[in-house]
């Protein structure tokens, strides 16, 4: 097996996918602005070809797959799978919550790892919840939003779905400390296809949230993108964002006085008999 720089070529290809969608997004993005368009989406045009692409490939394909492995693998197994792959996430979670200097979470998130790999039999058991120990969601491009960095525009990237030139960065941290990607399997065929169980894994867990899309939705698109820039910003902020600026709205130091000249040339209604009292 040829020897490379990283244990394995797969964090290669996902570098090469999100730095590749964030070239073609600022290429399309020259000649895809319009006007009208949703500031937080100037790339809207590019990003919908995305999105259709992605959306055929999980019709037709991941869709599929992903309810077979939902209704013929055993419930104990799916939450097995699941359980493991969380608890390889609980480092990205941990390195994160250093990052943004929440210690006290972090020594949380790190009891997570030791107990579940441990008396969890590697993560397959969620041991630490069981324990008081909550599992919490943070990620590099959660840590450049905690200092400071601004999202930047809406982007859909190729099978990976809704995200933003922020989050695609971070995406880049995250690929780089994942423990699958650091050695922990070394043998490229298995690696890729523990890739692919955690996609489809994945997937299956938001079945029902794309029907409740698919039925309710009438611009699929606008409401994946809309709920995506919602929970970022939530969690950023841990669930307590800033009031968002009403650009819409301005001021008029007039307004009140011009109302109340108003309502004063404005006779009173008549008061309405009671039909029930003639």
């Amino acid at each position: 097996m040829r020897q490379t720089g990283l244990p394995n070529p797969l964090p290669r290809l996902f570098l090469r996918l999100a730095g590749g969608a964030l070239i073609l997004a600022l290429l399309g993005g020259c000649a895809s602005v319009t006007d009208g368009a949703d500031e937080r989406d100037p790339l809207e045009p590019f990003n919908r070809a995305i999105y259709r692409f992605n959306d055929a490939a999980d019709r037709y394909v991941i869709k599929p797959v992903a309810t077979d492995y939902r209704e013929h693998v055993p419930r104990p197994v799916q939450t097995g799978i699941a359980n493991f792959f969380g608890n390889l996430q609980d480092v990205i979670v941990l390195v994160n919550d250093l990052l943004q200097l929440k210690v006290e979470q972090g020594m949380s998130d790190f009891g997570r790892i030791v107990y579940n790999t441990t008396f969890g039999l590697f993560g397959l058991v969620d041991v630490a919840s069981y324990l008081g120990l909550p599992k919490h969601d943070e990620d590099f491009g959660q840590t450049l939003g905690y200092w400071g960095v601004p999202p930047g525009p809406y982007l859909v990237l190729p099978f990976l779905g809704p995200s933003n030139i922020r989050d695609s960065v971070g995406l880049v941290g995250d690929i780089y400390v994942h423990p699958m990607f650091q050695g922990l399997i070394t043998d490229e065929s298995v690696s890729l296809g523990a890739v692919a169980l955690r996609y489809i894994d994945l997937r299956s867990q938001l079945l029902g949230a794309s029907r409740v899309v698919d039925e309710a939705a009438l611009d699929p698109y606008a409401f994946i993108r809309d709920a995506y820039l919602q929970r970022r910003r939530n969690l950023v902020y841990d669930g307590n964002p800033p009031p968002e600026p009403r650009d819409d709205f301005i001021p008029d130091d007039n307004a009140d006085a011009d109302l109340e000249l108003e309502l004063e040339k404005t006779p009173p209604a008549s008061p309405t008999p009671d039909k029930g009292h003639p």
